[in-house]
């Protein structure tokens, strides 16, 4: 089981920051900077204060009795944060049920169909979990029964799905997204996948959709989702929908639309999991550990085993139950939160679109590297035609491929690290690399200004 975000270059980053805390003019750079993976407030974003007062006031109640608590806390601040606690047995600090508190999966449950146009969302098809990580891992334990069971996944993938598997012994069938086109979908290729491994006697259980995309930053349109759906209906597998970045679409023209919406606009009810997290959007909440999975059209036999899963750890932790139920019903306009819960939000989302854009224009403008538009999530992707005598060096050396060396290197340079593309499945003979541009506008600016000088050097060492 591997999981590059996590892997030898995040290990040398730690040695490299331990060493500058020791002697900080021992390398050519005074900082590292994490571009390995979407953690907002590990660089510097601050917390929204709707929820971070919510969950003060949920785990120490005592501050609603105090003589200053209306000063302190706006009085919907206050009043959320007693409904849950009436909703709750012995506060934040009790085992909750298996699938977590009913008051919060019903707050999620309106906020899906809040998004949803009015679709309804039973909270007895919610599942609270510690963040979406573990929403796929009870997916896959129920999935999995051998090696000849596989789900389809998308290259570029987040590794989560490959780890996964490998973890419970199932199949990783991939299908390739297309970076000519936008890193597209194409529904004719997930068919000859699907025919090449039923082919080969494996039994093809599930697809994964990653929406907006990671690590390639694409978001897809609504007539795309449709044929997916529409093949996963026909094929008669179940469709796994990663939604985690839903809030973070930056692309003109292009907007969020849930699985779950499209499929019941399309009149169906084909087996569907959705999964959501506290982690990214605007939020950024990635030590809270809060996520859900909708589980739409599944057998009841099947959803009692996913409830002996979730039995078997007891129940999500509560501060991440709390915050999911409130991302998912924020303060709405009237609200005394609202005006700031907006204004943090809509900077937040701004910032990132501008990062966005300044980044990926960075990138294209380094020699022999081509990026796509970063149309949501937090990354980019870009490929880098790696000189032919650097990737033989490396190849020969048999220690990193060439796109983990570049990326080594680049770290070992201007303390930036990023990802290599062969962490997440890439076309053979292609390489990339996978950057957040989560740090601060400042701070992304000076990445693509030592980006920018240690390619133009790094090419003309190997020309």
């Amino acid at each position: 089981m591997e999981y590059a975000v996590r892997g030898a270059i995040v290990t040398r980053a730690g040695e490299l920051e331990a060493q500058l805390k020791k002697d900080p003019a021992s390398l050519p750079f005074d900082k590292i900077v994490m571009c390995n993976i979407g953690n907002p407030q590990s660089v510097g974003q601050k917390p929204i204060t709707f929820y971070r007062q919510v969950l003060a006031l949920t785990d120490y109640p005592q501050l609603m009795d105090a003589p200053e608590a209306g000063k302190l806390f706006p009085s919907d601040v206050i009043s959320t944060a007693k409904h849950i606690l009436g909703n709750m047995k012995g506060g934040t600090g009790a085992y909750s049920e298996s699938k977590g508190v009913a008051a919060l999966r019903q707050m999620v449950a309106d906020g899906i169909e809040a998004r949803d146009g009015g679709h309804k969302c039973d909270i007895e098809d919610l599942w609270l979990t510690d963040g979406a990580s573990v929403a796929c891992h009870h997916i896959m334990k129920t999935l999995i029964r051998d090696g000849n069971d596989a789900v389809m996944v998308p290259i570029p993938q987040y590794p989560l799905y490959s780890a996964s598997l490998a973890l419970y012994g199932g199949t990783l069938v991939p299908y390739y997204l297309d970076e000519d086109k936008e890193w597209g979908l194409d529904v004719a290729d997930l068919k000859v996948q699907l025919d090449k491994a039923r082919a080969a006697g494996k039994e093809v259980r599930a697809l994964c959709v990653i929406n907006p995309g990671n690590p390639t930053g694409n978001a897809l349109n609504v007539d795309n989702q449709k044929e997916i759906v529409q093949f996963c209906k026909d094929e008669g597998v179940l469709l796994i929908a990663d939604e985690v970045y839903q809030e973070n679409v930056y692309a003109e023209g292009r907007s969020f639309t849930s699985f779950k919406k499209v499929v019941r606009d399309m009149g169906l009810d084909i087996p569907l999991v959705s999964m959501q997290s506290t982690s990214k959007g605007f939020y950024g909440e990635c030590g809270r550990r809060g996520g859900y999975m909708e589980v739409c059209g599944l057998d009841p036999d099947v959803k009692a085993e996913l409830y002996k899963l979730a039995s078997v750890g007891l129940c999500p932790n509560l501060s991440g139950q709390v915050l999911m139920g409130l991302v998912m019903s924020p303060p709405k306009p009237g609200d005394p939160s609202y005006e700031l819960y907006a204004a943090e939000r809509d900077a937040i989302l701004s910032s990132l679109k501008r990062r966005a854009l300044k980044l990926v224009s960075g990138l294209n403008a380094l020699e022999g590297v081509t990026c796509n538009e970063a149309q949501g999530a937090m990354y980019a992707f870009p490929k880098v035609s790696l000189p032919e005598k650097f990737v033989a060096e490396a190849t020969a050396s048999g220690k990193m491929a060439p796109d983990a060396l570049y990326c080594m290197k680049l770290l070992e340079a201007t303390g930036i690290v990023v990802v290599p593309g062969s962490g997440f499945g890439q076309v053979e003979g292609t390489w990339h690399f996978r950057t957040t541009f989560l740090p601060s506008e400042e701070d992304i600016g000076g990445v693509v200004e030592k980006l920018a000088k240690f390619h133009a050097e790094f090419m003309d060492t190997y020309r």
